[in-house]
């Protein structure tokens, strides 16, 4: 069985953002990680393109019916869930691991329902920090500085 790991990020990214959800894709195709995603542009694009440069597999998982317009990742499966952000949540749960790279909403929502799914590494490169009313960080998801942390931290769970 191949590890599934869902990388997850905002369609409108940082340039940073980007390169590291490239080099994130690069090192879990490297891996032999199958790399789930949310098929769209930004950081969903960008680790597709980086784990289908190394010859991976790449499963985007779309929010629409596919008639819509829109950038589109490039991925080697695509599930068309016509369930809008509830997508969220297929992606997660079929996730054995999770590395969000950088943040919006959706990406925090999707952080959220990982940590709900339990028993599977969270790990945050850039964007949010997920600390209690005190500014403590919170158990559980692991920031992290570069790509190779994360996939390091996300395949060792």
């Amino acid at each position: 069985m191949a590890y599934q790991v869902a990388v997850c990020g905002p369609a409108v990214a940082t340039d940073a953002d980007l390169a590291h959800a490239r080099r994130v894709g690069e090192l879990l195709a490297e891996r032999g990680a199958t790399v789930l995603c949310g098929g769209g542009g930004g950081v969903m694009a960008a680790v597709a393109a980086g784990a289908r440069s190394r010859s991976g597999l790449v499963v985007g998982v779309r929010p629409d019916d596919g008639s819509a317009p829109g950038p589109a990742a490039e991925v080697s499966v695509t599930i068309r869930s016509n369930l809008g952000q509830a997508r969220n949540a297929v992606l997660v749960w079929s996730a054995d691991a999770v590395i969000a790279v950088g943040g919006s909403w959706g990406t925090l929502s999707e952080v959220a329902l990982a940590m709900r799914h339990g028993g599977i590494p969270v790990v945050l490169l850039g964007g949010w920090r997920v600390v209690d009313a005190q500014g403590a960080p919170v158990d559980g998801p692991v920031p992290v500085t570069t790509a190779e942390d994360a996939v390091r931290a996300a395949l060792s769970g």
